[in-house]
């Protein structure tokens, strides 16, 4: 069973920093793209980011592009969301999402594990 566990979310001020970090357990690492959504109140669950198992597949949504970035490590079996500049409209639950390829993450076609959420909350 693979279990992903995110972390960093808080409450910050608009034009600030946050750091998610989600935790993949298991050997299965380096089988699966991973990727971030969020869901705000009210709203359908949106894809924000996605990054193929090598790294070098990555996508973004284009109200995040250039403030945000995705990375990997296999070395801490992390995917990580550096979220810089941050609106008020980027606050929601943020999920960690593995699945088959960077283009079935971020589509959600084949998205076979979810993370539970972190909050991220920003202030105006």
């Amino acid at each position: 069973q693979v279990q992903l566990v995110e972390s960093g979310g808080g409450l910050v001020q608009a034009g600030d920093s946050l750091r998610l970090s989600c935790v993949v357990s298991g050997r299965t690492f380096s089988s699966y793209a991973l990727g971030w959504f969020r869901q705000a109140p009210g709203k359908e669950r949106e894809a924000v980011a996605s990054i193929s198992v090598g790294g070098n597949n990555i996508y973004y949504a284009d109200s995040v592009k250039g403030r945000f970035t995705i990375s990997r490590s296999s070395a801490k079996n992390t995917v990580t969301l550096q979220m810089n500049s941050l609106k008020p409209e980027d606050a929601a639950v943020y999920y960690c999402a593995a699945g088959d390829t960077s283009m079935d993450v971020y589509f959600n076609t084949k998205i076979h594990y979810w993370g539970q959420g972190t909050q991220v909350t920003v202030s105006s």
